[in-house]
């Protein structure tokens, strides 16, 4: 037994209960904090983007999440054709639009 200490139990004297009390309120507190620096922030931006992808329409000038830019020429249920070049079109996801970029802006890039 070289390793091993010697385990002592604790006095029968002392109170559980305002050390139970305290572990609970340190946890609700946990929890909360979580809450409003990480869920609730998050489900915010959750809910703008679920908006901005109802939102899109044909002609809509967009940046995806990989930086493509491109002009919505066909919309579907779950997809969209960009226009990225003079007869070039690629599909993509509409879960992939990153923000929808003011009418112009691909002609001053």
């Amino acid at each position: 037994m070289l390793f091993i200490e010697n385990a002592y139990s604790q006095a029968a004297n002392q109170a559980a209960a305002p050390n139970m009390m305290f572990q609970f309120a340190l946890f609700a507190g946990l929890f909360g904090l979580m809450y409003f620096m990480i869920i609730r922030p998050q489900r915010k931006r959750q809910k703008e983007h679920v908006e901005l992808i109802g939102s899109l329409s044909k002609g809509d000038e967009v940046i995806l999440t990989s930086g493509l830019l491109g002009k919505i020429s066909k919309l579907d249920d779950a997809y969209l054709i960009l226009d990225v070049a003079q007869n070039t079109q690629l599909k993509f996801q509409k879960s992939a639009v990153h923000a929808v970029l003011p009418k112009g802006t691909i002609k001053l890039i």
